[in-house]
């Protein structure tokens, strides 16, 4: 059993052994440099897409092609079909990548399980009907009309940042995917796959509804961009290109990634092969040799990680471990926060666009990651290291806090990445019908900062109060929060109600027992909390779904924060106790993490661990400072 700080109560209760026995399998699971990094596990569009860049790039091997191939297909439905999260409903366009690549692989078209798939597509309205970025892939591959495609001018890079629709309006995961696309665009390049996917097509035409406003005023731009697109004047169009190209480049990070996340990585070695890089170009070897970082093996088959994230996986192991009463100069908990000291942000980024005289500091979420620092990130870092009380870490937060800080937007709330990333004008072209493409305030990322800073400045601090006026704002009618990077009004309510509380929001405040209320009223039957990520589309959804570790202990944080003393608490417990593995550890296929609300979602295998770990080791305390008649004091 883990050495535990003498001030943790030594019950032997249920909650109190699941606990030791969580923290000892979370220590396990520590690298000998001292970082977690659990899975971040997606869809099989990473895939797909793996094996189409290959081909497209010439590199396609036939034991990567056999591996991932086995993966796509093993992650296939009994209907023929692919979802985007476990337990979801079948995706058109998921499911046209994922035919795709097993046609790559060899798979015959007239195969059962290839039949099956290509008679949902038709069904669901063919090859027509998928979003743009799935056409984009088979236009590449002369399975699409580049003329059926909206036009991406690289000209756009010359717009300054103040002008609407320049790069930097764009949210930065959406920045680094655009600059790309636009030299694929001018490029309109063709390299035929030895096979034609006519059976995937219905042979309508798929017409955009006549309407006013900007949507209509942007289709009429794309029709004058095709016109100009056939004969593009020379010297404004290749110095367009050539200023991508060096954007893109200028952005790779140490890794070989770009963003450290899937879709620029690969639109941007693409877009590097059209402008002239060869694979063995040093930027091309390492952006293609990176990819194997990302990249899992095992009996399943070969899939790949769209993104890592061993600084978030890492503080959050250490605030849990903290919680459950672990010292902090315990080892796992010294060590990580060294290196987590090791990986603060010293350089400038895309944020500075926007924040030219701040001086740099803060965490990003993965390992070279350098070029993107985030608020979340750098807020559960902060209370990490704060509660650590290790050595030369002052320097570091308070670096840190100044940035967070001054990372504001103009309401009040925080983003992830930019600030003020808010012009809404971006989402009215045509080829935005997938994923979040600007980064505005959200609840969850404002709730996390509001905690850190709520340790670090004075509670009537300006920018402090200014986030908990956004915050209450923000709260929905029914008394949660929605959850940006998180499923998703549970994580939202998780998340806020303890950053008020330690705000100095009192717990009976009405909007603390508003939020308490809506949270009892979710509670399955079973006593634990999950939500589907089809509330993000549907609101029928909204609080209610299968009950998972990550989600119940979300649900238990914020009870907890708000003194929460009612039988629902003691029921959420009794789900984690009941539900524990006899390792420790807890069973999560559903889908708890959002990429991008609607579209794209993500399993944090390490979720399902950090969390009960904080929502218990909180609930012991709190129940030891009840039986000792001490009021509870939320963390």
């Amino acid at each position: 059993m883990t050495t535990l700080d003498a001030s943790r109560p030594k019950s032997a209760s249920g909650a109190d052994l699941a606990l030791g026995a969580a923290c000892d399998h979370l220590i396990g699971l520590r690298s000998p440099q001292g970082w977690w990094k659990g899975e971040l596990q997606t869809n099989v569009t990473m895939d797909a897409e793996d094996l189409l860049l290959r081909e497209f790039l010439g590199i396609r091997g036939r034991q990567d092609t056999a591996e991932a191939a086995r993966w796509i297909r093993s992650e296939q439905h009994a209907d023929g079909t692919w979802a985007n999260f476990h337990g979801g409903p079948p995706d058109l366009s998921t499911t046209v990548e994922a035919y795709t690549a097993l046609r790559l692989a060899g798979d015959p078209a007239d195969a059962p399980h290839m039949r099956a798939a290509a008679a949902f597509v038709r069904q669901a309205g063919g090859l027509e009907a998928a979003r743009v970025f799935t056409r984009i892939w088979l236009a590449m591959f002369g399975q699409w009309p580049w003329d059926e495609l909206p036009v991406l001018p690289p000209e756009m890079m010359f717009l300054p940042s103040w002008f609407p629709l320049n790069v930097y309006d764009w949210a930065c995961w959406a920045r680094q995917t655009i600059v790309p696309l636009t030299v694929v665009s001018a490029h309109r390049p063709v390299r035929p796959l030895p096979f034609d996917l006519a059976e995937l097509r219905t042979g309508r035409t798929i017409r955009p509804r006549a309407s006013l406003g900007w949507d209509g005023a942007f289709r009429a731009l794309d029709r004058l961009l095709h016109r100009y697109e056939r004969n593009p004047v020379k010297v404004p169009r290749d110095a367009a290109l050539r200023r991508a190209a060096e954007w893109i480049v200028a952005r790779q990070e140490a890794d070989g990634s770009w963003g450290g996340i899937q879709p620029p990585w690969v639109y941007s070695l693409i877009a590097l092969n059209l402008s002239g890089y060869h694979v063995d170009h040093p930027v091309m070897r390492r952006g293609i040799q990176g990819l194997d970082r990302f990249t899992i093996r095992d009996d399943g088959g070969r899939r790949l990680e769209a993104c890592q994230s061993p600084v978030w996986d890492t503080a959050l192991a250490v605030n849990a471990l903290l919680d459950a009463g672990i010292a902090p100069d315990h080892p796992a908990v010294a060590e990580a926060a060294d290196w987590l000291l090791g990986q603060e942000v010293r350089g400038p980024g895309d944020w500075a666009v926007r924040r030219p005289s701040l001086p740099p500091g803060g965490w990003a979420f993965e390992f070279d990651n350098d070029g993107y620092p985030d608020t979340d990130d750098t807020a559960e870092v902060i209370l990490a290291l704060r509660r650590a009380h290790r050595p030369g870490a002052r320097p570091a937060i308070d670096r840190a806090v100044r940035w967070m800080t001054a990372m504001a937007s103009r309401d009040g709330g925080f983003a992830a990445f930019d600030a003020d990333n808010t012009r809404a004008l971006c989402a009215k072209l045509p080829f935005c019908d997938f994923g979040a493409v600007i980064d505005p305030p959200s609840a969850d990322v404002t709730a996390h900062v509001v905690e850190a800073l709520a340790h670090e400045r004075p509670a009537g601090s300006k920018t402090l109060r200014r986030a908990v006026v956004w915050l209450l704002k923000a709260q929905e009618a029914n008394g949660s929060w929605f959850g940006r990077w998180g499923a998703n009004h549970v994580y939202g309510t998780g998340a806020v109600v303890p950053a008020l509380v330690a705000a100095g929001v009192r717990p009976e405040a009405a909007c603390v027992r508003r939020a308490v209320a809506w949270l009892r009223d979710q509670q399955n039957d079973d006593g634990g909390w999950g939500e589907d990520l089809r509330s993000y589309t549907d609101p029928a959804w909204i609080g209610r779904g299968e009950s998972t570790p990550s989600q119940t202990s979300w649900a238990l944080l914020a009870l907890l924060a708000a003194g929460d003393r009612s039988a629902a608490v003691d029921r959420g417990v009794g789900w984690l106790v009941e539900h524990q593995r006899p390792d420790g550890s807890w069973d999560e296929p559903y889908y708890t993490g959002t990429g991008f609300p609607g579209d794209f979602y993500i399993n944090y295998h390490l979720y399902r661990l950090v969390f009960p770990i904080s929502a218990l080791g909180r609930y012991v305390r709190a129940r030891a400072g009840d039986a000792a008649g001490a009021p509870q004091v939320p963390s």
